[in-house]
């Protein structure tokens, strides 16, 4: 069944090297973006008010979907297939580094 969810329906992760590097940059980072991906790796997200029931602060900005992590500090740039159940991670950023924006035209 190429192209869809697994049985399990539950989401695919995938780039977890980026969540790693960015931690091993900022080891304050990485207990928020572990517990990140065990929630988006056990959810059955279908459409973004899916992830909104998670996580009440994503957001959707163009084809991303943007998480705040560890109170705001830092951003995590993903994109989701939601039909597939495949989540990319694009960019794991500190807050002035979002703000410059550079993520956007990727």
């Amino acid at each position: 069944m190429r192209g869809r969810r697994s049985a399990e329906g539950t989401m695919h992760i995938l780039s977890l090297s980026r969540l790693r590097a960015f931690w091993a940059r900022h080891p304050e980072a990485e207990s928020p973006l572990r517990a990140w991906y065990q929630v988006a790796k056990q959810a059955r997200w279908q459409r973004f008010t899916d992830v909104r029931t998670s996580y009440r602060s994503a957001d959707q900005v163009g084809k991303f979907t943007v998480f705040n992590i560890a109170g705001n500090q830092y951003r995590l740039i993903t994109v989701i297939h939601f039909n597939t159940g495949r989540l990319y991670v694009r960019h794991v950023l500190i807050h002035a580094e979002y703000d410059r924006g550079t993520w956007k035209n990727e």
